[in-house]
């Protein structure tokens, strides 16, 4: 006789078993459409950020014309007040060092409104479109093209940009090979330039705000126009009116008085031109310790990562185009053949740099010796 036993009462694991396979099979066949054998948290947090990136290149588009007309408004009131209130101050006190602070300051002026105009209208450099490339490291994922040694793709830009520095929006435009040079000379221009304003307006803001602090803190009286001597005596009404009269014949013959206009442009340009040497100073001073080392602000990151991951293998990372701080500053500055520093610096120059961008020398060349 045959027994027969019942597993009723293991069909819920078997259910749960046979619908956790099905669910697993999904799962991987869903994987297997979207398997990526490169994919890691990096990959995944740029595909995160994608759409942030997206919002901040395309509002830095927009917003760079904008920018553009703050500096050049900033500019020109910064210019305007010096002359109305700095160059009668200095030409009363002193003609001939009055001329010599408009000379100084008028070459100022004209090689930050050169280099600021040179650095927005020179195109930064792209590599040729359709065109054999003699020296290509990669392929840009974005323009689907060879990038030359020392480029890099602009996301704001849409383009590969030669010698890629940054992209800056106060120029609404990139920093590249070819407007290098006109974007470090005009933060040192325009440094050189609030420096100058402010070591010539020193004085002359002092006098004027002190002077202004003084008369808001000296009340008049009111009331009965009877004044007491030192001794207690009162004075008559009649010897308080000529005194007062003389007084304020002397103070007008010594004391310029101090309008709220004119205490409001000097305040507005102790604080304008402080930010801006500020600012600007640390800009300027920092991407002059990369022109030294030879390297852009991409290639300093780039160095950077090279370096520490050289480092754990025992091995010492060398920046392929550091040919010396004096060397560096001379390729950088377009100094060769003949160049000086009078014409080419001192003076707007729109000489281009060295090279063509495409293709460059290194530490491992032979002739770097006699280069540039």
């Amino acid at each position: 006789m045959v027994t027969v036993h019942w597993k009723i009462h293991k069909l819920p694991n078997f259910l749960y078993q046979t619908l956790k396979l099905y669910f697993q099979r999904c799962c991987y066949f869903l994987r297997s459409l979207t398997y990526n054998h490169f994919m890691d948290r990096n990959y995944i947090a740029d595909v995160c950020m994608e759409p942030m990136f997206w919002f901040v290149d395309n509002f830095t588009n927009a917003i760079g014309p904008f920018f553009v007309v703050i500096i050049i408004a900033l500019t020109a009131s910064v210019v305007i007040i010096a002359y109305i209130i700095g160059l009668p101050y200095w030409w009363n006190r002193n003609p001939l060092i009055c001329v010599i602070l408009v000379i100084v300051g008028n070459w100022l002026l004209i090689n930050i409104i050169f280099h600021y105009y040179m650095a927005i209208v020179t195109p930064p450099g792209y590599p040729p479109q359709g065109e054999l490339i003699s020296e290509a490291v990669s392929i840009c994922k974005k323009c689907i093209s060879p990038k030359p040694p020392r480029t890099h793709h602009c996301s704001v830009c849409n383009k590969c940009i030669l010698k890629m520095d940054h992209h800056c929006p106060w120029l609404n435009n990139c920093v590249g090979y070819y407007n290098h040079r006109y974007f470090f000379l005009y933060m040192v221009y325009m440094v050189a330039g609030v420096l100058f304003l402010i070591v010539a307006g020193c004085e002359l803001a002092y006098r004027d705000l002190w002077l202004a602090i003084s008369e808001d803190e000296d009340p008049e009286l009111e009331g009965h126009p009877v004044k007491f001597n030192k001794t207690g005596a009162i004075i008559p009404v009649t010897d308080i009116l000529y005194l007062d009269s003389v007084l304020e014949d002397n103070l007008n013959d010594s004391i310029e008085i101090v309008s709220p206009w004119r205490r409001g442009a000097l305040t507005y340009m102790a604080l304008l031109n402080c930010a801006v040497f500020i600012a600007l100073s640390g800009l300027a001073s920092w991407h002059s310790r990369l022109i030294g080392r030879g390297e852009t602000s991409v290639e300093a990151n780039i160095n950077r990562a090279e370096t520490t991951r050289l480092a754990k293998l025992g091995k010492v990372y060398m920046n392929p185009y550091n040919f010396g701080s004096r060397k560096n500053w001379k390729i950088f500055l377009g100094l060769i053949q003949g160049r000086s520093w009078i014409r080419h610096i001192l003076l707007p120059s729109t000489h281009g740099p060295v090279g063509d961008g495409l293709t460059w020398h290194t530490i491992h060349d032979e002739s770097v010796d006699e280069w540039p």
